[in-house]
């Protein structure tokens, strides 16, 4: 069974158990104050392991299950034997790395609450379109399909339009820093393993999709 799979069954089994239970969701959420003020770190990954309903859990994980399969067999493809760890390790960092700006924005904010698991998905989604940048993507309200590698950067700026409404509930900022650890994560992985020169094949495949 794939990693992809795996965080999936036990996003849905804990995002479930959630939806009726008050205490897993208030002990899991992401509140930042409880951070700051208990040293609850950990609550910093246990967020994307709990949703706010069936629909937000369902968009994140078949996002995250289109995406993770292909990201994850193209780890294991450039990084041998650590390609699961390196995957496993984007997904689980991603949920850390996207909610920073958040947690110092809001870290004694009393009526501030996060949950879910888009900023590791939006890694996961970013790290695909560096591996396959002429990869056919869309948006909901966009009609067309358009290569990934216009597909990334119409998706951060619209994330960071909403972010700046802020006025929907939703923590576009987490879309957004996730996207970019997951593009920076891969180049990075890629650096110290002397394996891949992600920046370099990126490149090489947009030139090769006008070609």
């Amino acid at each position: 069974m794939s990693i992809t799979v795996i965080l999936i069954i036990i996003t849905a089994l804990i995002s479930i158990s959630a939806f009726s239970n008050q205490k897993i969701m208030g002990d899991l959420i992401f509140y930042p104050p409880a951070v700051s003020n208990n040293n609850q770190y950990y609550r910093f990954i246990t967020c994307g392991f709990i949703h706010a309903d069936y629909a937000h859990l369902i968009f994140n994980m078949f996002s995250f299950y289109m995406f993770g399969q292909f990201v994850e067999e193209g780890f294991a493809y450039i990084f041998g034997n650590a390609g699961k760890v390196l995957y496993l390790l984007l997904y689980l960092l991603a949920l850390i790395a996207s909610l920073l700006p958040t947690y110092f924005k809001n870290k004694n904010n009393e009526l501030y609450r996060s949950l879910g698991a888009s900023g590791a998905v939006s890694a996961v989604i970013f790290a695909g379109i560096m591996l396959k940048p002429d990869l056919k993507m869309g948006l909901i309200f966009l009609p067309v399909m358009i290569p990934g590698f216009v597909f990334g950067p119409v998706y951060l700026l619209i994330s960071a339009w909403l972010d700046k409404k802020g006025n929907d509930n939703i923590n576009h900022s987490a879309h957004i820093w996730g996207a970019l650890f997951g593009i920076a994560f891969l180049i990075v992985a890629g650096q110290i393993s002397g394996e891949y020169d992600a920046v370099g094949q990126f490149v090489d495949k947009v030139r090769a999709y006008f070609n």
